[in-house]
């Protein structure tokens, strides 16, 4: 049976972690490298970073940041935001990360996803997507691009669909309406998802507590969770160590990588 993995995912704004809520009102929390280490020391199973703002500003993703992050980990290190080619995505795991994660970019041109999953792999190239629930599609979810700002119209699990068939070896999907929220995770989203692809999914946005973490893994077929603000939000009402949520979900029934004393 494979392990579930638990994921700290950092919003990166010139090179220091943020959280917000639904994407908005971002507080700063630490510098990204001293963070990457403390999580890293706690053995977190993954590590997903995101220059949020770098689409949005038109600009190259913050590789300077992303290799003093990379030096301080040795798990798999995802890497996205402003990536535009593939000279980008090869800059981007010279500078150590192990996959690449693209959003808006591939909304804006879904070729880089088959670009980037022929140059190096299906395995390396993460397509993560910001739904919304909207009712303006036919699963309800729309997606949106440019850190959660402008939405596109587009169905949420066709896109992630496609994304599948372009060559994504696994989907990142964030709930914005979840997002920061601390109330659980969307499951209604990440079932809606498992139905429409066989690749790996991530569910991202709504983790505050380790019920909604069992919650997660024992009803959706999710093999990651991100738990950002679980770990390290200031407006948490209070962060939990990766071993207390490993021991939780080891006790309720969810195969997890083992704590290494």
């Amino acid at each position: 049976m494979l392990t579930k993995r638990l994921i700290a995912c950092f919003d990166i704004i010139n090179g220091r972690v943020t959280k917000a809520v639904k994407f908005q009102d971002n507080i700063d929390v630490a510098c990204a490298d001293e963070l990457a280490q403390i999580m890293y020391n706690e053995q977190i199973d993954e590590l997903i970073f995101y220059d949020i703002t770098a689409s949005s500003d038109k600009r190259h993703i913050d590789i300077e940041t992303v290799r003093k992050t990379a030096s301080r980990v040795f798990i798999p290190f995802t890497v996205g935001g402003g990536i535009k080619d593939l000279n980008d995505m090869y800059e981007t795991l010279k500078a150590g990360a192990e996959k690449i994660s693209v959003d808006s970019m591939a909304v804006r041109n879904p070729q880089i996803i088959s670009d980037g999953a022929k140059a190096f792999g299906s395995q390396c190239i993460v397509l993560s997507t910001q739904a919304k629930r909207t009712g303006i599609t036919p699963s309800a979810y729309e997606v949106f691009i440019d850190g959660a700002r402008l939405a596109t119209g587009m169905d949420a699990i066709e896109w992630i669909r496609q994304g599948q068939d372009l060559g994504a070896g696994e989907i990142c999907l964030n709930s914005i309406d979840c997002d920061g929220t601390m109330a659980g995770y969307d499951l209604e989203l990440m079932q809606l998802a498992e139905k429409a692809v066989s690749v790996p999914l991530i569910a991202s946005g709504g983790a505050g507590k380790p019920e909604h973490l069992k919650d997660l893994f024992l009803n959706t077929q999710a093999q990651g969770a991100i738990i950002s603000s679980m770990l390290y939000s200031p407006r948490a009402e209070r962060n939990y160590s990766v071993r207390e949520l490993k021991d939780y979900l080891s006790q309720n029934g969810v195969n997890v990588r083992p704590f290494e004393e």
